[in-house]
């Protein structure tokens, strides 16, 4: 069966700011239209972006660009919802603008940390005040032009910290030298360089450095088609590899932006059959082509540490997988999922269990025993869109009975998943 996921969530979110401050009118197509994409541009339009609606059908979007400083004061406190790339990019937008702006969001976000951005952001002169936690949203951001230049090395390898402090040296007039451990994705670069901005990236040692220096005070509008998302195409090859597609799926325009496909070569490691093949370039750089997954026996793995960086976002899906694996499957090093939607390392072992499969807590990760046996129970998502998914693909296997508490959850980044899910199961029943 040939199928198509909807546009990336995290190149959505970053195409509507760029094109909110290039000068000139960008042509987007291939948006994301659901929950994040659209709490990021609900924000931009309250800072004055004339933005129209993101379109139902993947179709063109035309944003007439404000500029690096065309950005007003909003009326109103910033919600993001759920968006944590939302919310951190527009932190460091908003650092390099001479105003004042409240940026917040829903329960989970405000439970997530922001002091990872806002003290580098401090130390370029922007100001945060902090409403109700430390560290935490809301807060009150006070941005200041120019800002200083930067230097800094980033303690763990994070696309949002990176995004944030390029940006602000957009939109501030400074220059940003950026070391981290290991390669994040590098989406902004691409797409800075698409608007003209030279970057200089490349490997220091065993980690990686990010060079602007004297920013250009203008950018080029982007004309680009945003590629499907590989991390909402991974649930479906899951969902292949458990045998729950028959013959097999293939899903077309997918992005394959290496810093995103790490999953791809572990999903081979447990056994999963998936291949994928580039065959275009859709916008910002941004390689895309095709992927097919077929039914698999999958067996126990062990992911290290130095891997958990690729694969940040598919861990949950790992782990299911790994519940229907022969022998254990570890994860260590994973410490970063307790500060994602949920503590996806506690939400994960626990639903495990509640449905009757064999899974260990870690302080930095988690282990899982596989097993063949029926699973069957109730799944609290704690509205974390990434877990209702990875237990809905377990859900569709035969022999399990697995109910979601909160399908709609996954309207943040996949809308239209359940009945996407149906659908491959229906065509595999024929």
């Amino acid at each position: 069966m040939r199928i198509r996921v909807p546009g990336d969530k995290s190149i959505t979110q970053r195409a509507l700011v760029f094109a909110a401050l290039a000068e000139g009118e960008s042509r987007l197509s291939g948006l994301l239209r659901a929950g994040d994409a659209a709490s990021t541009a609900t924000a931009l339009r309250l800072l004055g972006a004339e933005l129209g609606p993101l379109p139902r059908d993947g179709g063109d979007l035309k944003v007439p660009g404000l500029g690096l400083d065309g950005l007003s004061m909003p009326s109103v406190p910033l919600d993001l919802g759920n968006s944590g790339t939302g919310s951190r990019l527009l932190l460091g937008v908003l650092a390099g603008l001479p105003l004042t702006a409240e940026i917040s969001g829903d329960e989970s976000l405000r439970g997530r940390p922001m002091g990872r951005v806002t003290e580098p952001l401090s130390r370029m002169g922007a100001r945060f005040e902090f409403l109700q936690e430390p560290n935490r949203l809301p807060l009150r951001v006070t941005g200041t032009h120019p800002l200083s230049p930067l230097e800094w090395e980033s303690p763990v390898p994070s696309a949002q910290v990176k995004s944030a402090l390029l940006l602000a040296g957009l939109t501030g007039g400074a220059s940003v030298v950026l070391s981290e451990p290991r390669q994040s994705r590098d989406h902004t670069e691409r797409m800075m360089e698409l608007a003209g901005v030279t970057v200089v990236r490349h490997a220091v040692g065993q980690g990686w450095r990010i060079v602007v220096e004297d920013p250009p005070r203008r950018l080029e509008p982007l004309d680009f088609a945003v590629p499907g998302d590989p991390s909402s195409a991974a649930f479906l090859l899951a969902l292949a590899a458990l045998g729950g597609a028959g013959d097999g799926i293939e899903i077309e325009g997918v992005g394959l932006n290496p810093t995103r496909t790490a999953y791809l070569e572990l999903f081979r490691r447990m056994g999963a059959g998936v291949e994928s093949s580039v065959t275009g370039s859709e916008g910002a750089g941004e390689p895309s082509g095709t992927l097919v997954g077929t039914a698999s026996s999958l067996k126990g793995v062990t992911v290290t540490p130095d891997e958990v960086p690729g694969v940040i976002d598919e861990l949950p899906l790992i782990a299911v997988l790994a519940a229907r694996a022969e022998g254990e499957t570890t994860i260590r090093g994973a410490q970063e999922l307790r500060h994602k939607e949920s503590d996806r390392i506690t939400t994960v072992v626990r639903n495990l269990r509640a449905l009757g499969a064999e899974a260990e807590e870690l302080a930095d990760g988690l282990v899982i025993q596989g097993s063949d046996r029926p699973l069957a129970g109730k799944v609290i998502t704690r509205g974390d869109h990434r877990i209702a998914m990875a237990f809905g693909v377990l859900g569709a296997v035969g022999g399990n009975r697995i109910g979601i508490d909160d399908p709609d959850a996954v309207e943040v980044s996949f809308p239209g998943f359940w009945d996407l899910l149906r659908a491959v199961r229906k065509d595999a029943a024929r």
